[in-house]
């Protein structure tokens, strides 16, 4: 690491802890390298080769329907890029995809997607993506909210993969201290000035579970969706006994839920109902067990293909129906046979609401594992073969993809929880850094956002871009550079740890004539250096191909 990086990590911790830092840092170095996790094994599981077929069986039917010709299949390593990326926040490295090189058989993808998915980073990443869903970015009140519990604890949730529809029922009706029960964390997330938001309660609760917004009719009838005054007051109600005190969230059942009439003015009290499936709300338990169980009752059309619908954006960086909280009814839909959320959705239902086999379908599906590259010349096609998923949909990076890809990317091993400590302070505090230089998506993330001047700037000149692409022993470039191959080897490891891809035969030329004009080793960093730069800001560094 260059003096300069290691530096500005200890001027980031506290004085007092720095020692302390240092000798666990040379504990961790001299501590024996942790053995490589075995690739999982395949299980013959027909019901998930039947839903997958299904899926693949739709989408044909959808191109053939639509007179296109889907793109062709993108080389694994691009679908392995994509993979890292949608799971685990960051491209591979150098060793990972030397290890999957290595891997024998047709199904060495479905097999490293097994791998990713037991990976704790996968759990890390997707809690902080469905902690912005559920709370959003704020921090909120400090004295009752806390976000980096809470992100902690979904993480334990997803690393044990915990059924979603208990997931979601513990969110709704947790009680406890926020710090003790982190899951309450969700109803503290609407403190506001020491009082609860009751209103911004419901409205999270049927965007985030239902994939619906209702908060439009807080206040009057929906214009054009079903959505009535007294269907948000109904709901809202459910939450009309819960109270955060001193002890944290308790349930009180003397509370009524009570509004002002808009035109008389009077107080008046709302009784709990929901707006349909009233046979699917339970009599017994709190109003809230009553109102979780109903928004994850099997019946419950919405909440499966909600939840289906959100993986699916996670994945693809584009959602299947946009935007992800404001999908049609179920009433609303006028096919006879069932379309991909139904799909997808019947088997998370029937299958115990299984995060990671629903992303094991989706990945293994014909539209993710399409090129985004086309022959197509004509814009409007291009956009119509994008929209019926027959092209890999083109994204921007999010900020903590960029951060985590150019870290990553200085480094030749896997930077993951196994890491020595400053590797991992140091990613820490440049992901802070940079989301707050490059700006922060907030938590409307699986819409379409444009690049800005001041991001490409930042990612050219900026001080990481700078301290990562000159050259250092303990640097990629520096360590590509003192490698004793040939300039084709050179220029082909950089191109895989930046981009995970060989150079075309034109790069390859290109670099190659660099590299024979260097005649000693100063000048050869120069030209690593160089290259390095220009794959950090080519445009395929920043976007999902």
């Amino acid at each position: 690491m260059p003096a300069s990086a290691r530096n500005w990590i200890l001027a980031c911790l506290p004085a007092g802890v720095v020692a302390l830092v240092i000798s666990l840092v040379a504990w961790a170095s001299s501590s024996p390298l942790k053995k490589t996790e075995p690739i999982p094994v395949l299980q013959n599981e027909d019901s998930l080769t039947r839903t997958i077929d299904q899926v693949d069986q739709f989408f044909t039917q959808e191109w053939q329907e639509r007179e296109l010709d889907p793109a062709a299949v993108a080389d694994e390593l691009t679908q392995m890029r994509r993979l890292s990326l949608a799971l685990h926040g960051t491209i591979p490295s150098l060793e990972e995809i030397r290890e999957f090189q290595a891997m024998s058989g047709d199904d060495r993808l479905e097999r490293w997607t097994l791998k990713l998915l037991d990976d704790r980073r996968f759990a890390d990443y997707f809690s902080e993506r469905f902690t912005r869903a559920f709370v959003g970015v704020a921090q909120g009140q400090f004295i009752v909210f806390r976000r980096d519990r809470f992100k902690a604890w979904l993480s334990e949730q997803i690393q044990a993969n915990t059924p979603y529809d208990e997931l979601v029922r513990k969110l709704i009706a947790g009680e406890g201290l926020w710090t003790g029960d982190p899951e309450t964390n969700f109803i503290t997330a609407a403190v506001a000035d020491g009082n609860l938001d009751r209103n911004k309660l419901t409205g999270s609760t049927v965007r985030a579970f239902l994939g619906q917004r209702i908060d439009c009719a807080q206040c009057h009838d929906h214009p054009f969706d079903h959505w009535k005054q007294t269907d948000f007051e109904g709901l809202t109600a459910f939450y009309g006994q819960v109270e955060v005190q001193v002890l944290g969230v308790r349930q009180n059942n003397k509370l009524k839920y009570e509004v002002e009439d808009r035109n008389t003015l009077e107080t008046r009290t709302v009784a709990p109902q929901v707006p349909f499936l009233n046979e699917c709300l339970p009599e017994e338990g709190t109003l809230r067990e009553r109102l979780a169980t109903w928004v994850t009752h099997p019946d419950n059309r919405r909440f499966e293909r909600a939840s289906a619908n959100r993986i699916w954006g996670l994945l693809f960086g584009v959602p299947y129906i946009d935007p992800v909280d404001d999908l049609p009814a179920p009433t609303d839909l006028t096919q006879e046979a069932p379309d991909l959320l139904d799909i997808l959705g019947q088997d998370f239902r029937e299958n115990g609401y299984d995060i990671k086999r629903l992303i094991q379908i989706i990945v293994a599906s014909k539209p993710f594992q399409r090129s985004s590259s086309t022959d197509m010349v004509d814009s409007e096609e291009i956009q119509r073969a994008t929209r019926a998923w027959a092209l890999f949909p083109l994204v921007r990076l999010r900020p903590e993809q960029i951060i985590g890809s150019m870290l990553q990317s200085s480094s030749l091993k896997t930077i993951d929880q196994n890491s020595n400590l400053f590797m991992r302070a140091r990613r820490f505090f440049s992901e802070i850094d940079f989301v707050r230089e490059y700006g922060d998506l907030g938590s409307d993330e699986l819409n379409d956002f444009p690049g800005t001047i001041p991001q490409a700037l930042l990612r050219m000149n900026g001080q990481f871009a700078r301290d990562n692409g000159s050259a250092s022993p303990f640097n990629s470039v520096g360590r590509i550079t003192s490698l004793d191959i040939s300039n084709d080897k050179r220029i082909e490891t950089c191109f895989l740890v930046c981009l995970s891809r060989p150079p075309t035969a034109e790069e390859l030329t290109h670099f190659l004539k660099q590299y024979e004009s260097a005649s000693n080793q100063e000048q050869r960093e120069k030209v690593t250096e160089d290259l390095f730069w220009a794959l950090y800001n080519s445009p395929e560094f920043s976007w999902n191909h």
